[in-house]
């Protein structure tokens, strides 16, 4: 008997799923190598933020240009022309012996990501209806810190048994992988065309800039995290590569188990609710890292991190497709363009502020700023609509 294809659902979330594990995968690939690119390249504090940092000052010059060129075109073309700068910036990251072409590579990887990440979402909200949306748009974050979750520790035990190269080789082999799912498995909906809405008609409606802002918080915090954290356990807990890249990869456990929970918890209950009590929790979740010593409560605290990155992050996704359909519009990508600028800013300003407070204050006084600015957005998160 023959057996039928998979539906046009199933193989999207599946090729969108496997490009957001491979982005997020090469992109948590430096963390545990930062502190030795620290010493090798004498790197201070602030250039640690600005390495960073480039990768979402490079995500935000192409992400409105290419969520236009997403509604236009459609989402597969801009998903291989992703695809193409994810291999390249591999190779150069790969070659790269100086602070400046770490710099390029990773604005490179911004750049890619922009090309992998709207046209993704968009793919999703196309396939999706509303009441299905939270759970798939969850299940391809979770995909996501999939990457997150292994890609930390793979690249600490390749580093240290192989070679601080051996990590980007591992990474072009996946690249590969994900060639043959954007390439011969991708399939676009049936999109009404005459629906297209401009991105700067979306930059005004209230629900998309709440949900965009919860998103910036979201990736402000890892921002944070991943620029302060491997730095302080290398100093002052005297962790390896391989025990940060376990730190990190317990909380991409967490989010990765729970990021298609809260997002189905959201279709059921609301995006605002979902949102308000991740908001509610960071404040006293966040600053706890730095208040432990031994590792298995480090352990324990980043976990709990990862379920309220969960909560904070999940909802925006869907609330924003959620207010397109709303306004008559199947613009996704371009609405999402939005979302993914706010999700740069984030990246952009979390490495870099959270640098100077650390350096100002102190990691711990730091963090708990930090938390305290999290709760605050509540305030801002009560006056929309749920």
């Amino acid at each position: 008997m023959r057996k039928s294809r998979p539906s046009a659902k199933s193989l999207a979330l599946f090729v969108v799923g496997l490009a957001f594990f491979t982005d997020m995968f090469l992109y948590y690939l430096l963390v545990p190598l930062l502190p030795i690119y620290a010493r090798e390249l004498h790197l201070g504090q602030m250039r640690v933020g600005l390495l960073f940092g480039s990768y979402a000052i490079a995500l935000v010059a192409v992400t409105l240009p290419l969520g236009s060129l997403a509604d236009r075109v459609g989402r597969r073309r801009p998903m291989l022309i992703g695809l193409l700068a994810l291999g390249a910036t591999t190779l150069l990251f790969l070659f790269a012996k100086n602070y400046w072409l770490l710099v390029l590579a990773r604005g490179l990887q911004g750049a890619a990501g922009a090309a992998t990440w709207i046209p993704g979402m968009a793919l999703l909200a196309d396939h999706f209806p509303r009441e299905q949306r939270g759970k798939a748009m969850g299940t391809a974050f979770a995909c996501a810190n999939l990457g997150f979750l292994i890609g930390p520790p793979i690249s600490g035990y390749l580093t240290q048994e192989l070679g601080a190269s051996a990590p980007f080789l591992f990474g072009i082999g996946l690249v590969v992988l994900d060639a043959g799912g954007r390439a011969f498995l991708l399939e676009e909906a049936v999109v009404e065309k005459e629906l297209r809405t401009s991105p700067m008609v979306f930059a005004r409606n209230p629900v998309i800039l709440v949900f965009s802002g919860a998103l910036a918080l979201g990736s402000a915090l890892w921002a944070v995290l991943e620029s302060t954290l491997p730095l302080h356990f290398d100093a002052v807990l005297r962790f390896g590569p391989g025990q940060i890249g376990l730190c990190f990869a317990a909380a991409a456990l967490t989010h990765t188990l729970t990021s298609p929970l809260m997002g189905h918890l959201s279709d059921r209950i609301g995006r605002k609710k979902v949102l308000i009590i991740g908001l509610a929790l960071s404040v006293v979740f966040i600053p706890l890292p730095v208040f432990f010593r031994h590792t298995v409560l480090v352990i324990a605290s980043m976990m709990a991190l990862g379920s309220i990155a969960s909560l904070i992050m999940s909802p925006s996704s869907p609330a924003v497709a959620d207010a397109v359909e709303k306004a008559g519009s199947t613009s996704y990508a371009s609405a999402f363009s939005i979302l993914n600028i706010a999700y740069a800013v984030g990246m952009m300003v979390g490495p870099l502020v959270g640098s100077a407070l650390v350096q100002l204050l102190g990691l711990q006084a730091a963090l708990i700023l930090v938390g305290l600015g999290f709760g605050s957005f509540i305030l801002v998160t009560r006056k929309v609509a749920p």
